[in-house]
């Protein structure tokens, strides 16, 4: 089941990080890779308002640390 994540929690789990830390998106499981966030904007949707990130292209493949903690290693 998933949980919808509001703005303030997520500044909540940032502020725990380093704020010079670049920010990557971990998006599928079968394709571990890192991607490059975009832009961020807010709007309306079909469940109503939100906020929305953009991915904006692969960078990386995630290290196996990262699939690890994401309960996303396969093996």
């Amino acid at each position: 089941m998933h949980r919808t994540l509001t703005v303030g929690q997520l500044i909540h789990q940032l502020q725990t990080l380093s704020p010079d830390l670049p920010v990557h998106l971990a998006i599928n499981p079968d394709w571990p890779y890192a991607h490059a966030i975009g832009r961020v904007i807010d709007s309306t949707g079909p469940t109503g308002p939100g906020a929305y990130i953009a991915e904006n292209g692969q960078t990386d493949i995630l290290p196996p640390a990262v699939r690890a903690a994401l309960d996303w290693d396969n093996g």
